[in-house]
């Protein structure tokens, strides 16, 4: 259950509420603490002041010491508060006490020495400062009646009974309210979470009902626009990649079988002919010696062919990178070619270039640049003309070969590089003439190039020939 991600969500979700909500209670609690303890002192502070005045003014006015005491005491207002007036040597001159007998008292030892006011907390009359109703605040000040020669001591008291009544209230309610507040958030987050992971649960089960015989089915995508439903798309988008690259497979599974069956027939058919009779001549034997010669060249080449194009699909082919002459390498790949070509009546002519240092794998260019000359001469019938040519621009070394051949069909075009694939009838019957293929002679050429950050591309095409480019950067 604690592995589930809607149950971390929760409790992560919950925590961090948490967390927020103990910092703001005690933040809330602090503040009103402070406010309530400042209002209380301001308002022992007020009624000292008041009640100084008033003693000073009914001094003035010529009132005796208990007239004037009496009358600042009993003319001033202030509820919840207890007040008294002492003379300079602590004796009780009047005082005005609560309903519930608090009085303010007043003690020689609690000095004090000027006429600005000051404040203290003391525990009450019984001497209990557990009791939150025996702990009170204290106001005094000394009062100097100019002319008389006299001062007196004005004592305010007020209880702290209220103002903790009123944290304690305050307390309970944050006690009560953030446990309600945690439970409401966590049970919301549960079912907010739940909801939002039902699409994820949904992709679940629809990618487990998905395999290999099955790929074109989809996860279903209920909002292509937020987070969730970008993540389906793109798995969407790896189910595509995959089921084409499961089809290209089969296919060249299929491609392959087909391309392996046609010689094999035909050596078994050989030999089987061969040895149907006891005695032949040498001839005979010769000649399907070299039947059988040939087909299995040809069963080596499409398996080579076959080799490399699995281990590029796969990354194991890594480019031995060195520094050589491209030029060379063009001038030998033709001349090499030429002697192919001259069996079938085709000259192959290289255009001089000057010298053109590069640093590539020359083993594949040297592949790249065969594997066209062979195509072109495989569909140049005789008499016709192949030629290579090296050449540069600012960014770009450009092998260009060209043939006489019989140029490929337009619907073709955009396949020619597509592994096995094969031409009309035409093609196909001078295909047989000249030597045949296994198809992956362009599709292994245009790796090569790729594989270098180059490119390789059908340039034209039609009844007069056709012109492949192959394009290699000048920094490879």
């Amino acid at each position: 259950m604690f592995d589930s991600v809607r149950t971390s969500l929760t409790l992560w979700y919950t925590g961090v509420l948490a967390l927020t909500l103990i910092v703001f209670s005690l933040g809330v609690y602090y503040l009103s603490e402070t406010n309530l303890r400042q209002r209380l002192d301001s308002e022992v502070r007020t009624t000292t002041e008041g009640i100084a005045r008033l003693l000073i003014y009914e001094f003035h006015e010529g009132e005796s010491e208990s007239q004037a005491v009496h009358s600042a005491l009993n003319e001033h207002y202030f509820p919840n508060q207890a007040a008294a007036i002492f003379d300079a040597q602590g004796r009780l001159l009047s005082e005005k006490a609560l309903p519930d007998n608090h009085r303010a008292e007043f003690s020689m030892g609690l000095s004090v020495p000027s006429e600005t006011i000051q404040l203290m907390t003391v525990p009450g009359k019984d001497g209990d400062s557990s009791k939150d109703r025996n702990i009170v605040r204290i106001a005094t000040q000394r009062v100097t009646i100019v002319g008389e020669g006299k001062s007196y001591v004005v004592v305010v008291s007020q209880s702290l009974e209220l103002l903790t009544e009123e944290l304690k209230a305050l307390r309970r309610i944050l006690l009560m309210a953030v446990p309600l507040a945690l439970a409401l958030a966590g049970l919301g987050g549960w079912f907010m979470a739940r909801k939002s992971l039902l699409p994820v649960v949904a992709m679940s089960e629809s990618a487990r009902r998905i395999g290999a015989e099955n790929l074109a089915q989809r996860v279903p995508v209920a909002n292509p626009h937020d987070e969730l439903g970008q993540l389906a798309s793109a798995f969407n988008e790896l189910l595509e990649r995959l089921q084409n690259s499961f089809a290209q497979q089969r296919q060249f599974m299929a491609d392959a079988s087909h391309e392996l069956r046609t010689p094999l027939s035909v050596i078994r058919t050989a030999a089987a002919v061969t040895l149907e009779q006891p005695m032949r001549d040498e001839l005979e034997y010769r000649e399907a010696l070299t039947m059988i010669d040939r087909q299995a060249a040809r069963l080596t080449r499409i398996v080579d062919e076959m080799f490399t194009l699995a281990r590029a699909d796969a990354g194991k082919r890594e480019l031995r990178r060195r520094d050589f002459y491209l030029d060379e390498l063009v001038a030998e790949t033709s001349a090499a070619a030429a002697l192919l070509a001259e069996r079938n009546g085709v000259a192959v002519e290289c255009i001089a270039t000057k010298e053109t240092r590069y640093c590539g794998d020359e083993e594949l260019l040297r592949q790249m640049i065969l594997n066209l000359l062979d195509n072109a001469i495989k569909f140049t019938p005789s008499n016709g003309r192949i030629s290579v040519e090296l050449s540069k621009n600012d960014s770009c070394h450009i092998i260009t070969v060209n043939d006489t051949g019989l140029g490929i069909p337009v619907e073709a075009r955009a396949h020619i590089f597509e592994r096995f694939y094969r031409v009309d009838q035409a093609r196909s019957r001078l295909q047989q003439i000249n030597g045949s293929g296994a198809g992956l002679g362009l599709s292994i050429a245009r790796w090569i190039a790729e594989s270098h950050g180059g490119s390789l591309e059908l340039l034209h095409s039609d009844h007069a020939g056709s012109t492949f480019v192959v394009s290699l950067p000048t920094t490879g």
